[in-house]
């Protein structure tokens, strides 16, 4: 009671207290409602002045998702997306700059090369009829929404006019690239350059004082000169804005004690027990997995995957377990075992053998609503029944007519193969469809139901038998208990308590975390290294407020938790110096090196050189500047370009090439023979020019387009 009164005594105080929290709640929400207002009103980009709808690309973005099943990621299928629709916008902007679109004439021109090889759109000479097709997608409009076939496969109106839109988009592409080509040439100036480059030919000697012969020791290289030389090469280094995180991993993983509470459960279920019933209170006997007469029902309530009540080869099974499993006699379990991420029992219910393949014909009659029947199947369930029925009948007494009657059967595949269908014991195939082929003998007939249809079904023959087991297996999934999550929970806790007042990498020390470093995480990735997908993380990587030494905790996909901490904020730019160095280092010091050896060197002749460098006098025959390649030494292009600037018998001064430093002496000029033409060479360099077209052209473009990229704001 004395609880009570003090809290009526305060009880205006809490009243404001209350109201106080609930007004900065409200007034905090409006302004975040406010600011997400002001982002949900931009597009997903802007290209070329022309935004990028959001609301159309999300809807796009989830179509893509659907379409995959589940195998792509909302990030995966948005950058999906995001690439076709760039380019879409890109090359509209060229296209609409040259006044580039697909009218009437021209589209007709486009379907007909798409579609002339369709029986649908063939007049009896077999040629491409223009009035079929006109007629064809007047009836596909009249039946809109519903659909038709085309080639076999399913369409409708709406499926025609996205097919038509790709059409269209392709065919002025091709005229634009087209156009882009037809100003593309290769002069005789050209040709007659490049056959001299192959074929100008000289013989040379040189000497090579490799780099590698200076230790890096006598080389000093400072950050400053590092920083230079990347500034000297800007494109090489440039770099999107990026984050560098370290975190910490703590995995729901199953304990020892966990996975042998599982081996005990799975063996309390192989023998009968006793149990108390609250209900009849009495004990009652549970029939255990040994003796239970409903192996099905027995193995559907205890485990984590359904009983499959097929026969299956040797090769189902694990080759671990194969022998261990085959060898049970009818009746007899083996488990618990371990395969993969799963305890398991199985029980040997039956052996047989079986055919490894077979032979069959058959008639498809489908009915609505059954798998893959399109809008032209009307026959109810009864109905498509009572129709193979009467086909079973006839063959009964008469099999010579079973391809008088294929064209009832729906399934134009096999119908092409006069309905026949081979494929093994493993093949998918319907479950009724593929018992009925392979249990029994040669030259059975019958009808069978599928989620397809009626089946009338004749085994023609059968391939060679094999042992076949059919057995029961109980599955129960390797998890962490509730015990061992609790455990994972409390120790990530203690650490995010712990580094609030210490340093992150000295506390991972201590506790023997592993701590992971990712670098360069850019704003649009989704996968960090170690963990996969982790849009969340990158995400408040990059928000405004996170700042370098900040950290969070987040749950992965995997089970369990990370503690991220991010370490580094790299602004786009030039790359930082300490990333830089990994490949500027070496370069700077390369050219560090170059200028020691020179330096050094004072004799002018490569035999000279050779003996005071310890090195040897090296020839190369019949070298040319299309391939500049030195024998002995590899590729060396201004080491070759300063040598057919020599005359014969002339040395070089010291050169700096790839690999060394180079002193080369021109022995023979082998000018290439006079041709009368170079038109040939000319084509051959046209042809190269057009053919980079196709790979460049977008490229370049989209390098040039001026692009404002709002996806991150939304994903």
């Amino acid at each position: 009671m004395a609880v009570l009164n003090k809290i009526r005594q305060r009880s205006i105080f809490l009243i404001l207290i209350i109201a106080l929290a609930l007004f900065s709640f409200i007034i905090g929400d409006i302004f975040q409602n406010l600011d997400s207002s002001a982002a949900s009103d931009a597009p997903i980009a802007t290209v070329n002045g022309e935004d990028i709808d959001r609301d159309d690309f999300m809807a796009k973005v989830e179509n893509v998702q659907r379409q995959s099943g589940g195998s792509s990621t909302n990030t995966q299928a948005m950058n999906r997306v995001w690439e076709n629709e760039l380019r879409a916008k890109v090359m509209q902007s060229q296209y609409d700059a040259i006044g580039i679109s697909v009218e009437r004439d021209y589209m007709r021109d486009l379907l007909k090369q798409n579609l002339t090889t369709f029986e649908e759109f063939k007049n009896e000479a077999g040629l491409f009829d223009e009035d079929k097709l006109n007629e064809f997608i007047a009836n596909l409009k009249a039946i809109s929404p519903e659909t038709t076939t085309l080639g076999g496969t399913p369409i409708n109106y709406q499926s025609w006019t996205t097919f038509e839109q790709n059409v269209a988009v392709s065919g002025v592409q091709q005229t634009y690239f087209n156009l882009v080509k037809a100003g593309i040439t290769g002069t005789l100036t050209e040709g007659e350059l490049d056959y001299q480059l192959e074929n100008d030919k000289v013989d040379l000697k040189y000497v090579q004082i490799p780099y590698a012969s200076v230790a890096d020791s006598l080389i000093t290289v400072k950050k400053s000169e590092i920083e230079a030389y990347m500034k000297r090469f800007p494109k090489t280094y440039e770099v999107e804005a990026s984050r560098n995180l370290v975190y910490i991993e703590f995995k729901e993983e199953a304990s020892l004690e966990d996975e042998q509470a599982i081996q005990d459960n799975l063996k309390a279920l192989i023998s009968d027990r006793e149990e108390y019933n609250e209900v009849s209170k009495a004990n009652e006997t549970v029939v255990g997995f040994k003796n239970t007469k409903d192996n099905e029902e027995f193995v559907n309530a205890n485990s984590a995957q359904k009983y499959n009540d097929t026969y299956v080869f040797r090769s189902a099974f694990s080759s671990e377990q194969a022998d261990n499993i085959t060898d049970l006699k009818t009746g007899e379990i083996y488990g618990p075992y371990k395969e993969g991420n799963f305890f398991k029992l199985t029980k040997m219910l039956a052996k047989k053998g079986i055919a490894d393949s077979t032979k069959v014909r058959h008639i498809l009659i489908p009915f609505v609503g059954g798998a893959r029947a399109d809008a032209t199947v009307t026959k109810t369930d009864a109905q498509a029944k009572a129709t193979a029925d009467s086909i079973y009948n006839v063959l009964r007494r008469n099999r010579s007519k079973f391809k008088s009657l294929l064209s009832l059967s729906s399934d134009k595949v096999s119908n092409e193969k006069e309905g026949v269908i081979e494929f093994a014991y493993n093949d998918g195939f319907a479950p009724e469809f593929k018992a009925y082929s392979f249990e029994n003998p040669k030259g059975s007939l019958g009808v069978v139901r599928t989620d397809f249809g009626y089946h009338v079904i004749e085994v023609l023959s059968q391939g060679k038998p094999q042992d076949a087991f059919k057995v029961a297996t109980i599955a129960q999934e390797i998890e962490p208990s509730v015990e061992t999550i609790d455990e994972v929970f409390k120790n990530k806790s203690k650490f995010e308590i712990a580094v609030a007042d210490a340093d992150f990498e000295a506390v991972a020390e201590e506790n023997n975390y592993d701590v992971r470093n990712v670098s360069s995480v850019k704003e649009l990735d989704e996968n960090i290294p170690g963990i996969g997908a982790q849009r969340a993380i990158v995400r408040w990587a990059f928000e405004d407020g996170v700042e370098e030494g900040d950290f969070k905790s987040f749950s992965t996909t995997a089970g369990g938790f990370v503690v991220v901490k991010l370490t580094g904020v790299n602004e786009a730019g030039l790359m930082s110096v300490q990333d830089g160095s990994v490949t500027a280092l070496p370069e700077v010091r390369k050219e560090k090196k170059a200028a020691y050896i020179i330096d050094r060197i004072t004799a002018s002749t490569l035999e000279d050189i050779a003996a005071a460098e310890g090195q040897t006098v090296k020839t190369a025959l019949a070298v040319n500047m299309k391939n500049p390649t030195l024998s002995g030494a590899g590729r060396e292009p201004l080491v070759i370009g300063t040598a057919f600037g020599l005359d014969e018998g002339e040395t070089s001064e010291l050169i700096e090439g790839n690999t060394g430093v180079y002193a080369v002496q021109v022995t023979k000029t082998t000018p290439a023979p006079v041709l009368s033409s170079y038109q040939a060479a000319a084509n051959r360099v046209g042809q190269a020019k057009e053919s980079a077209v196709n790979t460049q052209l977008y490229n370049a473009l989209k390098d040039a387009a001026e692009i404002e990229d709002n996806r991150a704001v939304f994903y």
